[in-house]
């Protein structure tokens, strides 16, 4: 029921829907003061949602920083979260832009920090009519010279909550040595270390594909506005509403 109820609500995540309603809502309206306030909402909402300067800088204090692992030290597993890569209606799997998470996970395992890949990532879509996804990043680490045995496939979980339990459940039967090394998105790694720390799971985070870098500074990617931003936003929206959902539903 929970994953069914949060699909269904995300939408309501999205400051593009935000500005359709009120939108419609101006146009229904048949008073000049409603219809004006609401299009200055509107306005209001499309300046803030495309402002490259404040999306960075909130972004920027979200994300975790950069955690540099020593070939010094080794870990039994390294936990790899899905949402990297999606398929396409002939089932055929393709990389998202969040390959870095698997660019990272291959890079950890051939330095020898890791000695085992957990890959888990059943499907999000509502209807679950695609493959699992860790079969496609299964199939995609031995074409990248990851031996078959060092691979492990967690393909139940729909969520980041159900990713730490299924991940917890297959762990301990394995008999696995923990710290494990956690492996997401660094925009997702808040929500990600609260549900596994409340799973129980002992870990080490390793953040990786930063949607906002340090970069130099240009005026372009502080001032200008950028409309791609409204569809970035919602992915941040989502890690934050998501925590604390999990933590009132006592998932975090």
């Amino acid at each position: 029921m929970f994953f069914i109820l949060s699909k269904l609500l995300s939408v309501f995540l999205f400051p593009v829907c935000w500005i359709t309603f009120l939108l419609i809502w101006r146009w229904l309206a048949k008073s000049p003061r409603i219809k004006k306030r609401l299009m200055i909402t509107v306005v209001l909402i499309a300046i803030l949602f495309t402002n490259p300067f404040i999306y960075r800088s909130l972004v920027k204090i979200w994300q975790p920083p950069v955690h540099s692992l020593s070939t010094a030290t080794t870990f039994e597993t390294g936990i790899l979260l899905g949402g990297l890569s999606n398929y396409d209606k002939y089932d055929r799997g393709f990389f998202t832009d969040a390959s870095d998470r698997f660019i990272q996970t291959a890079n950890l395992y051939h330095r020898g920090i890791i000695k085992k890949i957990l890959v888990s990532g059943g499907t999000g879509n509502l209807l679950q009519r695609e493959p699992p996804e860790a079969d496609f990043l299964k199939e995609q680490f031995i074409a990248n010279g990851v031996k078959e045995r060092d691979i492990i496939t967690e393909s139940r979980s729909r969520n980041t909550y159900e990713n730490a339990v299924f991940s917890k459940h297959i762990l301990d039967s394995l008999h696995s040595k923990p710290p494990f090394i956690l492996i997401t998105s660094a925009i997702h790694m808040p929500r990600a270390e609260v549900v596994f720390k409340k799973a129980g799971l002992d870990f080490i985070a390793y953040p990786c594909d930063y949607k906002v870098i340090e970069s130099r500074f240009d005026f372009n990617d502080y001032i200008t506005p950028d409309v791609t931003l409204l569809k970035k936003w919602s992915w941040f929206i989502k890690e934050i509403v998501g925590v604390y959902a999990y933590r009132l539903t006592g998932k975090a």
